[in-house]
């Protein structure tokens, strides 16, 4: 698989929709994760990421009074227990945490969840975890999506990367592009390069993304030696 310009990829893209990255960075110091969201309308524009009081951050309204429905956009992107973060794109990132606390895997915390109900997208729940421990760090990334938009079946792709090479990520997004009905990510994820700095790595995403359709950006880098982190939050809406 050939790497992708990421900047040059996310500028010609008008809506990726949601996206993660996960990966490693350059100097090989770093597990290095970023979640973004995108909106068309009113409903999905009005949103904000806040921090929450478990090391992970929520989806909020940004005006309360124009909140409509909030099922699936009011969640926790990430979450984080013990060795483990959890990014993804919906509250399966509960359902996520919830297995972990009961001995459970990702893989069979996620068997239980489907793509969301929203006809006629089905947009794909996408997921990430990321394991540090003993100066060792690995990460797994799953999609849930529908059936070429036939909802009568769920297709489950979970990618495994035990050894992530220095200096490169995998980047997995909800959509295609846009359009209507909204065309699902195809294929494996995106072979990306992380860089070592975080605020230039933050910057560029936020400066690839449509201007019109961002809304937030979160990114982290965690320290694989020590499990410290520093966190960057850019909201359009403020």
């Amino acid at each position: 698989m050939q790497t992708i310009e990421l900047e040059k990829a996310l500028k010609e893209n008008s809506y990726p929709g949601r996206g993660i990255i996960i990966g490693k960075s350059k100097d090989g110091k770093s597990a290095v994760t970023a979640y973004f969201i995108m909106g068309r309308s009113e409903n999905s524009r009005n949103r904000i990421f806040t921090e929450n009081e478990d090391c992970g951050i929520r989806t909020e309204a940004f005006d309360p009074s124009k909140l409509e429905d909030p099922s699936l956009i009011i969640y926790s992107p990430v979450r984080v227990l013990g060795n483990d973060t959890v990014v993804t794109n919906g509250n399966q990132t509960d359902t996520i945490i919830d297995a972990l606390k009961d001995g459970k895997c990702f893989n069979r915390a996620l068997r239980t969840r489907e793509f969301e109900p929203d006809a006629p997208n089905y947009t794909p729940r996408i997921s990430g975890i990321m394991h540090i421990e003993n100066n060792s760090f690995s990460y797994k990334m799953s999609i849930l999506k529908s059936d070429n938009g036939n909802p009568d079946c769920c297709i489950r792709n979970t990618f495994t990367y035990d050894k992530p090479l220095a200096g490169k990520g995998r980047f997995i997004h909800t959509y295609m592009g846009d359009g209507n009905p909204l065309p699902s990510f195809e294929g494996e994820p995106e072979l990306v390069d992380i860089p070592d700095d975080m605020d230039e790595f933050t910057n560029m995403l936020w400066s690839s993304l449509n201007e019109d359709n961002k809304v937030s950006l979160f990114v982290r880098y965690i320290d694989i030696a020590t499990g410290e982190y520093k966190t960057n939050i850019i909201n359009k809406n403020k």
